[in-house]
């Protein structure tokens, strides 16, 4: 079955694409969630039209997307975790964590958007990638402090 995306589906294809998919996965899930249509002949006519007035909406989108990701260059985030005596960390600093930072610093983020590095789990200085469209990505640098506010030392 062919489909016409009207969004970015992951590992399927972009916004726009004419793509091949099984059917029960067109007629059961893209169609029915408003995510494609069926590229008949008529469909594929206003393709061209949609593309033309999706190309409008996504450069407005790009460009606003852009200055959210300018406010995060050379910002530092600060996230208080739990910490032994050693820097290790009761559990893990995970995506949802920095989301939480971002929206009190001012930036809406979803976890799903944030791209962790290693797993966190000693205190320190590290650097996540926000992906905000696939055009626009921003690095995150945040720093794990001790929940206390006590200093630990490290032992190297």
């Amino acid at each position: 079955m062919n489909i016409i995306l009207l969004d970015h589906i992951d590992k399927v294809g972009a916004k726009h694409d004419v793509v091949k998919v099984k059917d029960g996965f067109g007629r059961n899930y893209l169609i029915p969630q408003g995510l494609g249509i069926v590229a008949n002949k008529p469909n594929l006519a206003k393709l061209e039209g949609m593309k033309k007035i999706g190309s409008k909406k996504e450069a407005a989108l790009i460009a606003a997307l852009k200055e959210v990701a300018a406010k995060l260059v050379g910002a530092k985030i600060k996230i208080a975790a739990k910490a032994g005596e050693n820097g290790r960390l009761f559990g893990s600093v995970t995506a949802q964590h920095l989301s939480n930072a971002l929206t009190e610093f001012g930036v809406e983020a979803d976890k799903r958007i944030i791209e962790m590095p290693e797993e966190v789990k000693e205190l320190g200085s590290y650097t996540a990638t926000v992906k905000f469209h696939p055009e626009v990505e921003a690095a995150v640098k945040f720093e794990v402090v001790n929940e206390g506010g006590d200093e630990v030392e490290m032992d190297d």
